[in-house]
């Protein structure tokens, strides 16, 4: 967590935002984000990326994984559920594969195919990093 939170404070910084602003701005008030730049809590899905659209970032840079955020474009992420599937599609993976490859139960999976759900942020990490090599922006369809 101390990587999000000292990079989402650097964030704040090099834009001249204190936590009020931020909080404003992404429309999860000002405890939210002190919790996120204490390193408390992880942001939800959604704020993962309300946070890295506003900053124009890649979610990984705003969660650590990566130390240079590269310029790109940024597409508006699809329904996660619908994400998850073309991602499986994709990499010919089966949830009981990503299960073995991430500890991740088959029912939590089955909940975000199912749209009933949306990972966590230390779910989409232990996705993008284990079971699937990839990015979390590819992951969760930011990428381009």
């Amino acid at each position: 967590m101390s990587n999000l939170s000292e990079r989402l404070s650097e964030l704040m910084f090099d834009e001249g935002l204190n936590m009020t602003q931020l909080g404003n701005i992404l429309g999860c008030g000002e405890a939210a984000v002190s919790r996120y730049c204490a390193g408390a809590a992880l942001p939800t899905y959604e704020f993962l990326i309300k946070i890295a659209d506003y900053f124009k970032v890649t979610c990984d840079f705003v969660l650590g994984l990566e130390d240079e955020s590269k310029a790109k474009n940024f597409a508006a992420p699809p329904p996660f559920d619908k994400q998850f599937k073309k991602v499986c599609e994709e990499y010919k993976i089966s949830r009981y594969k990503l299960r073995k490859k991430t500890g991740i139960a088959e029912s939590v999976m089955r909940y975000w195919a199912q749209g009933k759900t949306k990972p966590s942020v230390p779910n989409l990490m232990l996705l993008a990093e284990k079971g699937f090599a990839c990015t979390v922006d590819f992951l969760v369809g930011r990428e381009i």
